[in-house]
């Protein structure tokens, strides 16, 4: 069992007593959401109240109150964990509310249970009760008084269940509340145990918890009379409504991202009904389903009583507790759009866990989405606490495959069919390298160790496994991949045919992951093991070069993705690495400038023309607006990221393909990119512990799209921000610096004749040119 540590009143740290609570479920059917209920007093003869402490999970997800006030501001929780491994548990102080009590006073805890991902919709199947057939609660109270005695109520069969106003609920589906239930005296049921492993409790990584709340921007009528209502943004979360009507009245709202003829675009919801309903009480009611969640910027009301209005209703913003850490602006209006998108991207998909999507019948934490985009969440974000608590997941996932890293975790889909064209289902490379590329990306970010000490054995898991694939020749050639996903030239019906190499794209990748592992075994100490993996990926590298590419620096498939990784991945020598970025510069100017690189080389492109001198280019691809390109959905009215860059067409039709989603953040992996070259600020020493700003502005034909950018980065150690401004043919930057960070100046690639320059704490002002 978990012991978690707490602090009393007086600023004592100790121990909390074990959590014996039993997981407890109605001993007979409620058609509702169940409603968990337990009286009690306080003890009497111990003096005051010192502290109270409330834990709780469920099988489901729960909202837990004491004399009907909510003991927190989370939501959904415990959240979604791979239950089969792993039941996290919260923590509340609930102090306050005890010590305004007087001794004789009945104190009532309840708690409403819904589905949430334990028994609810998973995945595209219509698969429900993967986990499990009944909802459960696990709460305990314990209230130690003065004198050191503690009064334990845990949940057992003492407790008893009942009815609620939640008449349903599903994630995917929606939840329908009738308010006339409230405040009813339902009858009262027994309630029996669940057999629930004790050793699988431990506790919760960050919340889920309400981030914002957004006024609806217009409310009109549809061609076919529908009433629709836009929030101007895509976001996650539900919609809260106040509304007056006949007893019985029912409000239906539909949600989705787009409209497609100036109708709801529902289509790429696919099984997903996203629907929520409000009976009405007879009086002033106000909604709030907080069972479920959508993903939506457009709503249609139906069966509303009069004249919807927008005071009615307002949008809630929902996703789990991070703090902000990296800004970018810049001149360029679409480009800071584009940003802003990213950032809704991550504020949608960041619900618990890292999803691809929000909005459809998926929602699922698929690895490659995240192994890509780590980087760009931690400079968005301090997302250190996020990703190590859903790493644990994925650790317990793999031990329990013989090290092969599934493509989603919580591994939702071990209980579907998989499509044929998984199989056989495998490690895969991206997709399974997450196991090492999230937790490098959360070192780099923070420079705590803590992260890879914990993932140590699953990134060795999965580098020996992916080794024991690889076939005589040293490449990664066999065994399905996703290689490069979703590349723009593909069918929108075959996602998988790309022009990049499958196996080009694998055995670059197991390069980079053996690197990684073999830093990440010098940095814990573990020099035996450096040594292995960096040889095993030196092997790999020799026989990627050897059948791969030839003497001039070309690179089976000749495609952008295969150049992109072979230099961001450090393959090439020098005279290949120059030729291959020559390459990859005509390639990206014969396709003038429009992005032609899919799931794999669209997070690095950007960098591999950097890299290789050729910001002008990667310049071209950020700011062009002609599909596909990153700029493109912005121009067609986008606030998050596309999963396709044509999810909706130029003409305002839905990509025909099954897989559509308006909410991806993967392809915004771009803005570390920005945060690095465009803005100028990037780690020089993990964790910030020193700097490096070296803004790349654009000097050729896009000298005058850009004139000014700022980042600011959040770093352990403080705020470390960078500006830079033309000034006629000058530049002009400023660089702030906290105590004990220092910085690395380099502009050498913009004016080569000036000097490299280390800056201390402080504000500093240079001019170059």
């Amino acid at each position: 069992m978990t012991q978690h540590l707490a602090t009393d009143p007086a600023g004592r740290a100790a121990a909390l007593p074990p959590l014996t609570a039993e997981a407890i479920t109605p001993a007979r059917p409620v058609d509702t959401a169940p409603r968990f209920r337990r009286a009690f007093t306080l003890d009497t003869g111990h003096g005051g109240v010192a502290r109270a402490t409330l834990r709780a999970s469920a099988l489901g997800v729960y909202e837990a109150q004491l004399d009907e006030v909510p003991v927190s501001e989370d939501v959904l929780a415990p959240g979604w964990s791979s239950y089969e491994w792993r039941l996290r548990y919260q923590t509340y102080d609930i102090t306050p509310q005890l010590r305004a009590d007087s001794s004789d006073d009945e104190h009532v805890l309840t708690a409403t249970v819904g589905n949430g991902w334990y028994l609810g919709q998973l995945g595209w199947q219509e698969r429900r009760r993967l986990y499990g057939e009944h909802r459960g609660l696990i709460m305990q109270l314990d209230v130690e008084y003065d004198d050191g005695h503690v009064q334990s109520i845990r949940t057992d069969t003492s407790w008893t269940a009942s009815g609620s106003e939640i008449l349903s609920d599903d994630l995917y589906d929606g939840q329908t509340i009738d308010a006339r239930q409230r405040g009813q005296d339902t009858d009262q049921v027994p309630v029996r145990t669940l057999e629930v492993d004790a050793e699988l409790m431990e506790p919760l990584g960050p919340p889920v918890r309400r981030q914002q709340e957004i006024a609806p921007q217009r409310i009109w009528t549809s061609p076919s009379g529908k009433t629709l209502v836009d929030f101007g943004q895509n976001l996650v979360g539900w919609i809260r409504m106040t509304a007056s009507g006949a007893p019985g009245e029912t409000i239906t709202v539909r949600h989705a991202e787009v409209l497609e003829h100036d109708e709801l675009g529902t289509r790429p919801l696919r099984h997903a009904d996203a629907t929520d309903r409000f009976v009405l009480s007879g009086g002033r009611d106000t909604f709030e389903p907080t069972f479920t969640f959508h993903g939506f910027r457009y709503a249609e009301v139906t069966g509303y009583p009069g004249e919807l209005t927008a005071d009615a209703l307002t949008a809630v913003v929902v996703h789990s507790e991070m703090p902000r850490t990296g800004t970018f602006r810049s001149s360029h209006d679409l480009v800071n759009r584009l940003h802003e998108n990213v950032v809704w991207g991550l504020r949608g998909n960041f619900l618990d866990v890292p999803t691809d999507c929000p909005q459809r019948d998926e929602r699922l934490g698929w690895t490659g989405d995240i192994a890509v985009f780590a980087p760009a969440a931690a400079h968005l974000y301090d997302v250190h606490g996020f990703l190590a608590d859903w790493l644990r997941d994925l650790d317990a996932e793999q031990r329990a495959a013989d090290g092969f890293v599934p493509y989603v975790v919580p591994d939702a889909l071990k209980y579907q069919d998989m499509p044929e064209e998984f199989q056989p289902v495998e490690s895969a490379a991206i997709w399974s390298d997450a196991a090492v590329w999230v937790p490098w990306a959360l070192w780099e970010a923070t420079g705590e160790a803590d992260v890879l000490a914990a993932q140590y054995d699953s990134m060795t898991a999965h580098l020996r496994r992916v080794e024991s694939r690889l076939s005589p020749t040293g490449l990664w050639d066999q065994d399905f991949q996703f290689g490069d996903w979703l590349d723009p030239d593909a069918s929108p019906h075959e996602p998988w045919n790309a022009k990049a190499d499958r196996a080009v794209v694998a055995t670059a990748c197991v390069v980079r992951t053996a690197r990684m592992v073999a830093e990440s075994a010098q940095i814990l100490g573990r020099d035996d093991d450096a040594a292995t993996f960096r040889a095993l990926a030196d092997r790999v590298q020799a026989a990627f070069l050897e059948h791969y590419v030839d003497a001039e620096g070309r690179i089976r498939s000749d495609s952008t993705t295969v150049y992109t990784l072979a230099i961001v991945f450090d393959l090439l020598d020098g005279t290949r690495r120059a030729a291959a970025g020559e390459r990859l510069a005509e390639l990206v100017r014969q396709a003038e400038f429009r992005v032609s690189t899919g799931f794999a080389g669209t997070p690095y492109i950007t960098e591999a023309l950097s890299r290789t001198g050729h910001t002008e280019e990667a310049y071209g691809l950020l700011l062009e607006t002609g599909c596909p390109s990153w700029l493109y959905p912005v121009t067609m009215g986008a606030t998050t990221i596309w999963e396709r860059w044509d999810s909706m067409l130029p003409d305002g039709s839905i990509n025909p393909g099954e897989m559509t989603s308006f909410n991806h953040y993967a392809l915004g992996s771009v803005a570390a990119w920005m945060h690095r070259v465009v803005g100028g600020l990037a780690p020089a020493a993990p964790g910030y512990a020193r700097v490096r700003v070296a803004p790349q502005p654009p000097v050729g034909v896009f000298a005058e799209e850009i004139t000014w950018a700022e980042t600011t980065q959040q770093t352990p150690h403080g705020l470390v921000s960078v500006a830079w401004r033309r000034d006629g043919e000058a530049l002009v930057l400023t660089v702030e610096l906290p105590e004990g960070v220092a910085a690395d100046v380099d502009l050498s690639s913009t004016f080569p004749q000036s000097e490299p320059a280390v800056l201390g704490a402080g504000r500093h002002e240079l001019r170059f040119g």
